[in-house]
């Protein structure tokens, strides 16, 4: 969804610098892997294809914050459902 992004901290020798990730266009959307020592962040079309990738070494990565796109709500929307009481037991 526009609005998805990620923010990588990385170390780089003695200073951090940070990248950010986004999801630029409508249906596109924001993906992280990470194995074998490498960290992913890719913007990803509806259909799968990633259109921009970051790749990090894990060891250098302090911090990957992820920051889904806000919820909005129409006026028209119906009220969350209110969870189920429990029975007593």
């Amino acid at each position: 969804m526009v609005g998805d992004r990620v923010e990588i901290v990385v170390d780089a020798g003695g200073t951090t610098r940070s990248w950010e990730v986004s999801a630029t266009r409508a249906g596109r959307r924001v993906e992280v892997a990470h194995g074998r020592g490498v960290v992913e962040v890719s913007e990803v079309t509806r259909g799968g294809t990633p259109v921009r990738t970051a790749r990090f070494m894990s060891s250098r990565v302090l911090a990957l914050v992820e920051h889904p796109a806000a919820a909005v709500r129409l006026a028209d929307d119906e009220p969350p459902a209110l969870p189920l009481p429990r029975p007593a037991a």
